[in-house]
């Protein structure tokens, strides 16, 4: 008979699961099973990484996105959606912050706008890679051509992050307009990991319309794909969207996710996200000890992170800012873990 425990053994054992048995295992979840999987998960993450959390200066460079997401506070149909753009002059001086306060990743996210063509977007990585040669350049910047991808990649682009956000075809459409593709989005992954990026993806919990089902999906899709990151969070409703309504996604569920994600792959990238922290006041430190080991405070101006409001009541100050690295770093020493300052690259 399968139960909880033997799945989590299997897991544990690096044997494969198929998409059914990631729906038992979701399906049989108790704080039972969510305790052993988090034991485990620690013991695996400090195998490959000891007691090491990397720090990601996070800079939010727009705003602006031609994309209409059903779930996100910043699509183009959110009339009430403050709308700013960071000039490249502007996030140069944010990297220079940051590599003054200890961090040696940049990611430069944003919505999908136009504004920053491969024209813009080139010599701003580049200008990033010449003042901080020892530093990473991530960029997570939506979907675009695989030329556009390569073109960034020679300008000296390390990783990428994209969001699946959710492997069930049926599932994306129901969260996306019609505009949108699922195959696109996965045409994108692929063509990320061929041009040698190191490569994130990711999904949110607790999205609507999400059932164990899908998120066996993902699951199998990741053991499949296997990225270099995963970014997983819970769904946080916004109000100026048509899910606003919605329930926010399960805190819990999202720690036993991030414990299965660690226990298939082991020498992931796994951020405790700002999403987390926004649900719980101590959600970072309680992924972090489920297995994730990558923060990503706020490098932005402090005048417009509010106005980057993918859901409602982010965290926008306080230990979310990278200015505050300090009072992070003692959060992580609390709870038995060290802050560094390296690259943070994924280790094979």
């Amino acid at each position: 008979m399968t139960t909880e425990f033997s799945l989590i053994e299997k897991l544990a054992a690096r044997h494969s699961l198929s998409a059914e048995e990631y729906e038992s295992l979701l399906t049989l979840r108790s704080s039972e099973g969510a305790a052993r999987l988090r034991s485990l998960a620690d013991r695996v993450r400090r195998e490959v990484y000891g007691t090491d959390i990397y720090v990601r200066g996070l800079i939010e460079v727009s705003s602006f996105c031609k994309n209409d997401c059903l779930y996100c506070g910043i699509r183009k149909s959110n009339k009430n959606a403050e709308r700013y753009r960071l000039s490249p002059e502007e996030i140069l001086a944010c990297a220079d912050e940051g590599y003054d306060l200890g961090f040696r990743t940049f990611v430069l996210q944003g919505g999908e706008d136009p504004w920053f063509t491969d024209g813009r977007l080139m010599p701003l990585v580049s200008a990033l890679k010449e003042r901080h040669p020892d530093c990473a350049v991530t960029l997570s910047m939506g979907e675009r051509s695989r030329e556009s991808y390569r073109l960034l990649k020679e300008a000296g682009a390390d990783r990428y992050l994209l969001r699946h956000e959710t492997a069930d075809k049926a599932h994306y459409e129901k969260l996306h307009p019609s505009k949108m593709s699922f195959d696109n989005r996965m045409r994108c992954l692929s063509d990320l990991r061929d041009l040698g990026y190191q490569v994130g993806a990711g999904f949110m919990v607790g999205s609507p319309f999400q059932t164990n089902a899908s998120l066996a999906q993902d699951l199998k899709f990741l053991e499949t794909f296997r990225p270099d990151m995963v970014g997983i969070g819970p769904f946080i409703p916004h109000k100026d969207t048509p899910f606003g309504d919605r329930p926010a996604g399960s805190y819990e569920l999202t720690l036993y996710l991030l414990s299965v994600i660690r226990l298939m792959l082991p020498h992931v990238l796994l951020p405790a996200t700002t999403a987390l922290g926004t649900i719980h006041p101590m959600g970072r430190e309680a992924g972090i000890l489920a297995g994730a080991n990558v923060v990503m405070p706020n490098l932005s101006p402090v005048s417009v992170r509010k106005k980057y409001a993918l859901y409602d009541n982010k965290i926008c100050t306080g230990d979310e800012s990278a200015q505050c690295k300090s009072c992070l770093a003692a959060r992580m020493r609390s709870i038995g873990f060290t802050v560094v300052t390296n690259r943070g690259d994924v280790k094979k």
